[in-house]
């Protein structure tokens, strides 16, 4: 094997003893390897190997190289030379702050405020009929629970909250959050010397991990769909193989589709049992309609009581959703060839 990359690390152990790492990317034949090895406090020549992985995929590796570092470098280890794969990203000011006031949030915010927003956002999602998380982002209510604003002016210094929001639902927040009690005041800049560098740097990492551990979940899911797509799995059996439900399968599919590669193996073998005037219809709402919300959709084809089918209303929008990947596939043909002339 070949060894194309390493990298050493080292953390503190205790107040005097440092410990060291290697990280080390190999290839044989086409074959992708990745390890870790532990070295002894006391001698570099007793180590521990780990293999993170090892397959033909590069941009798997990739993926697991990414989340594994942000692990490792989350509990404390840093690399001893900068550069090669290893992102370190550098953040504005203002960014850096704002995550401040995020960490800050997610160790210090009061649980009862939080649960009381939390419920007044189900109660409005539903009055609006909305998704939840298009009124306020858990990350928002973490703020809004730690800071406890009593004004609109302070009401506007949370990350997230502009004039529009704050117009709109301002005064639901402050009606929850300026009857609680408060030990600081706004200005927030008191909260950027609370927190230490090294905490708030393995928090980071933290978030890092998180989002490298979602990107490569979403690699080996997208992998898992077109070879189940390739053998003519259908939704049901792909929801078995991988775990997930038909909801986060179309989006999936929805994503693929916009990445470049073909669904239309699944699609064919889904509508196989939908009237072909019905898919029609459906076509000519899109056009009618646009392609951006399915409600308006379902009621020009159905009316207001869809007929009934087996998997109940959900059947109906996976099938609205599916056609809607062919017709925004045709939409983006004509655009592209539009473009070409």
């Amino acid at each position: 094997m070949q060894i194309i990359f390493m990298n050493r690390l080292s953390r503190l152990a205790g107040r005097e003893e440092e410990e060291f790492a290697q990280l080390w990317i190999g290839e044989e034949e086409g074959v992708w390897s990745l390890g870790w090895r532990d070295f002894s406090v006391n001698t570099a020549e007793e180590s521990t190997d780990s293999l993170w992985y090892e397959g033909g995929s590069w941009n798997e590796m990739l993926c697991v190289y990414r989340h594994e570092l942000a692990v490792k470098m989350g509990a404390g280890y840093r690399p001893l030379i900068d550069g090669g794969l290893h992102e370190e990203e550098v953040l504005p000011r203002r960014g850096r702050e704002q995550l401040k006031l995020q960490y800050y949030s997610e160790h210090y915010s009061q649980e009862s405020i939080y649960d009381e927003l939390c419920s007044w956002r189900r109660g409005r999602a539903s009055s609006e009929r909305k998704a939840p998380y298009m009124l306020a982002s858990n990350r928002l209510l973490r703020l809004l629970s730690t800071f406890l604003p009593k004004t609109t002016e302070e009401l506007l210094q949370i990350p997230g909250i502009g004039e529009a929001k704050a117009a709109q639902y301002g005064a639901d927040w402050l009606a929850i959050t300026s009857a609680a009690p408060r030990e600081r005041n706004f200005p927030l800049d008191w909260v950027y010397e609370e927190i230490g560098d090294d905490e708030f740097s393995s928090w980071l990492y933290k978030q890092k991990e998180l989002k490298y551990k979602r990107q490569l979940e979403r690699l080996r899911l997208n992998r898992t769909l077109l070879q189940g797509i390739e053998s003519g799995l259908g939704l049901e059996q792909l929801k078995n193989e991988t775990g997930v439900s038909r909801r986060e399968l179309l989006e999936a599919l929805e994503e693929l589709e916009k990445d470049g590669y073909s669904v239309e193996k699944l699609i064919q073998y889904e509508l196989g049992s939908m009237a072909h005037e019905e898919q029609q219809a459906v076509w000519k709402a899109y056009e009618e309609f646009g392609d951006l919300f399915l409600k308006p959709v379902l009621y020009k084809v159905y009316g207001d009581t869809p007929p009934a089918a087996a998997g109940g209303l959900e059947v109906h929008y996976e099938r609205l959703r599916l056609i809607r990947i062919r017709f925004r596939r045709e939409q983006a043909g004509s655009l592209d060839s539009a473009m070409s002339f």
